[in-house]
């Protein structure tokens, strides 16, 4: 059986792009027979840019909900949140001095932000030690990954098997990276790749009168009603192409080319189109929003579960370097 890793930031609701990048696909791999899911929120992460304690705990229960809502089923997977298992911190400061200097300064996480060192603190710079933390303390042999991980995940493979050589023994099983290369960038509301830290998002669980109000906001050209317009350069037509149907899309970009139809039209179209597809995930995540201890407690059983597998790694590496 195949172990198989994922996990999401809690640094703030979780949208769109999350849903169809992330969290669908991997439940859909959750559900197979034969791979085991170790699914966590990344709360531990999410310090680095959020201190308020009470925006936290929100982000923790609304991602959680959407995870649920969106139909993970707990007792199939191993669902937690990363600071409920202590073992990965400590497992992070051995990682920590088998990693060089360069390899963290050179991080896409922290050069991205390296202009403006002020902004950065020791958290951010070794972010990856961290995320290699979350990934070899589970033993996971596969972890999806989006382009914009795929450094992350060789830091984490060149980390472990450093280790590894140290002391001539497999401490860590050394994961692979499954990156499906068919997987578009969900375009946020700018027409930027749809992100929390751009806040171009938009979150399906939000009220429908606040998530209209996001729709109606995407960013599109100047062409008068009457025009044509061309589907393929619009964010609208983009967003909607990634839920609807073949006959819908056909549709939709006939209206486009035909004219007399304006982007009002297909941004009333797209919300009723996600109000559809999202109908019974909006609906369940409304209910666990009023459920806190539910949520928690869901997530403490998968917690447990996590951290038989934890103290297990962290005994192999305590051993190996004489702790």
């Amino acid at each position: 059986m195949t172990r198989v890793l994922t996990g999401i930031q809690s640094s703030g609701r979780q949208h769109l792009g999350n849903i169809l990048g992330a969290i669908r696909p991997a439940i859909k791999r959750a559900n197979s027979a034969n791979t085991e899911s170790f699914l966590f929120i990344a709360d531990l992460h999410s310090l680095t840019t959020i201190k308020d304690p009470e925006v936290r705990k929100q982000n923790v229960l609304a991602t959680a909900a959407a995870w649920l809502a969106c139909g993970l089923d707990p007792e199939k997977s191993v669902f937690y949140l990363q600071s409920a298992v202590p073992e990965c911190t400590e497992l992070t400061w051995y990682l920590n001095c088998f990693t060089p200097y360069p390899m963290l300064a050179n991080a896409h996480s922290f050069k991205d932000k390296s202009d403006k060192l002020s902004d950065v603190n020791a958290g951010l710079f070794d972010y990856p030690v961290l995320m290699a933390s979350d990934i070899i303390m589970y033993d996971a042999d596969v972890v999806p990954v989006g382009k914009d991980q795929k450094q992350h995940l060789e830091m984490t493979r060149d980390i472990a098997t450093k280790v590894n050589l140290a002391y001539d023994k497999e401490v860590f099983v050394i994961p692979e990276a499954a990156i499906d290369e068919n997987v578009m960038t969900i375009p946020g509301t700018d027409g930027q790749k749809m992100s929390k830290s751009y806040g171009n998002v938009i979150d399906i669980f939000l009220p429908q009168k606040q998530l209209k109000k996001q729709v109606m906001a995407i960013v599109t050209d100047s062409t008068p009603l009457e025009e044509p317009k061309d589907p393929d350069t619009c964010n609208v037509f983009a967003l909607y192409r990634l839920l609807g149907t073949d006959e819908q899309v056909a549709e939709m970009r006939q209206n486009y080319l035909g004219g007399n139809y304006g982007y009002g039209h297909a941004k009333k179209a797209l919300l009723e189109l996600i109000l559809e597809e999202f109908a019974e995930e909006r609906q369940k995540f409304d209910e666990l929003m009023t459920q806190p201890d539910a949520i928690y407690e869901a997530l403490e059983k998968g917690a447990e579960k996590a951290r038989v597998v934890a103290r297990a790694t962290i005994g192999r590496v305590r051993e190996a370097m004489g702790y």
